[in-house]
């Protein structure tokens, strides 16, 4: 891919593991291992550094001569199929291979239980005395305080399916981000051990405070996930966000995204399973409603705050009804409407508006004069000044940059350009060198480029800012 015409001249001799490690697993599949092949054997070489710091490039260890031939053979330690490789162990939340097979064989030692099972023992029960069901379980790990995040004046990147991978979200870091999240996961194929939902949980160290959004219909499903999550030593997670806002079809109809606005027995019942058992705080994200002229967020968010229950971080509402999905302007009346609608008899509980923050002065005219306002009315105040960020941060990597400087940043072209060679060099760092990994990192850098053409420089707009 750095040869003939076209080719990435930049990306020339630069395989990211051979850059990182000293060594690439991928050997002769590798589309830029010039460096680390020998061309005219085909063997894969390794660089090492003894303790003088003489660097010495010959065979891997996995590699030995035979004393009988002058053939290589590889020798019998060589990696299993799932083990963890050295490129990977800088990535967190990677499942465990034991607790990914009990997942896959259906064994996990679950304490709450499957709904269906808990209506078929009140069926098998009848006339009977009914035995304490239990539905959620502290976790096996030592209790640990919970520690519930600020995110007051901070720039928050909001879950993106499909584009929001981990390498965008290295970009987003570069440019000043202070909190990130994964794309959405299902809960139903994160308890089958499903390896492509679980890659969606996984952590860049540059992520400081990260947290993982899931969707499902069931509390049992919720339980059963935050279960996995305690127990599961390598997961690191800061906040779990609970999808209340997916307006696609095939989520809504499982009982999952905004579907569950819709079902308050339902959700009350998942975030008292998921409370009991994680020692992080749950984030509630949410749509105004199912139809535009019929909002309910205000009352769900209210009810919420009556149930009382200890850990809900934050309420994230996104200025959009189900059915709007994401046409027409965001409602930012009536997310100021729900900042003041909380009852002062309970806990507050913070809340951050979302929806069409493209620049500094949208952030200034959307959140900032809306948590003023909200505090002049005589009401709560609930309504926190963090800029969450979704479809802005697609177009405008450099948007958190913007808000926090107070500027319009007239990026150069030469900048742009090198912010697209690092995602490319993050994705082939995180999907592989090989063939497989290079059609990987193609695929999703359009799918980031389909937003990312939107952008007009600001010299040649006429009013600025640019408008979503």
């Amino acid at each position: 891919i750095s040869k003939g015409e076209g080719g990435a001249d930049w990306l020339e001799g630069q395989c990211p593991f051979w850059k990182k490690n000293g060594y690439c697993q991928f050997g002769i599949m590798c589309r830029l291992g010039e460096d680390h092949i020998n061309m005219s054997t085909g063997q894969n070489l390794c660089r090492t550094i003894d303790e003088s710091g003489n660097e010495t490039i010959g065979l891997p260890k996995p590699v030995v001569q035979s004393a009988e031939a002058s053939s290589f053979s590889e020798a019998a330690e060589k990696p299993k199929p799932g083990t963890v490789l050295k490129h990977q162990m800088d990535i967190k939340n990677v499942l465990s291979k034991e607790t990914t097979n009990l997942l896959r064989k259906n064994k996990y030692p679950f304490v709450c239980k499957r709904h269906y099972e808990i209506k078929k023992g009140s069926k098998d029960n009848k006339g009977q005395a009914a035995p304490p069901v239990v539905t959620s379980t502290t976790p096996a790990l030592p209790a640990k305080e919970r520690k519930l995040i600020d995110f007051r004046d901070k720039v928050y990147v909001a879950p993106l399916t499909t584009v929001g991978n981990l390498p965008f979200r290295r970009i987003m870091k570069h440019y000043g981000a202070d909190i990130t999240c994964g794309e959405m996961a299902l809960c139903e194929q994160l308890l089958k051990g499903q390896p492509s939902e679980w890659a969606l949980l996984k952590r860049h160290p540059s992520e400081d405070c990260f947290g993982v959004q899931i969707a499902a219909g069931h509390a049992d499903q919720f339980t059963r996930l935050a279960e996995v999550l305690a127990n599961e030593e390598s997961i690191e997670v800061d906040f779990l966000d609970m999808n209340l806002g997916c307006p696609l079809d095939l989520v809504c109809n499982k009982g999952a995204g905004a579907c569950l606005m819709l079902r308050e027995k339902k959700l009350r019942a998942s975030l008292e399973g998921m409370l009991k058992v994680l020692n992080c705080p749950v984030t509630v994200k949410m749509r105004t409603g199912w139809k535009d002229k019929e909002p309910i967020a205000h009352h769900l968010q209210r009810n919420i705050q009556k149930w009382n229950i200890d850990g809900v971080g934050a309420f994230m509402l996104h200025g959009r009804s189900r059915l709007q999905r994401y046409s027409r302007s965001a409602n930012w009346d009536y997310i100021t409407e729900v900042g003041c609608s909380q009852s002062s008899e309970f806990n507050n509980i913070p809340l951050i508006g979302n929806g069409d923050i493209f620049s500094y002065s949208d952030y200034e005219e959307k959140i900032l004069k809306n948590v003023e306002k909200c505090g002049e009315d005589g009401g709560v105040n609930n309504l926190i000044p963090c800029a969450m960020l979704g479809r802005g941060a697609l177009i405008k990597p450099w948007l958190p940059t913007e808000i926090k400087e107070r500027r319009d940043w007239d990026i150069s072209a030469t900048e742009r350009l090198d912010m697209l060679k690092d995602f490319t060099k993050f994705g082939l760092e995180q999907w592989g060198s090989d063939q497989q990994g290079v059609n990987r990192t193609r695929r999703f850098l359009l799918e980031w480029l389909s937003f990312l053409h939107r952008y007009v420089p600001v010299g040649m707009l006429e009013v600025v800012p640019q408008q979503m």
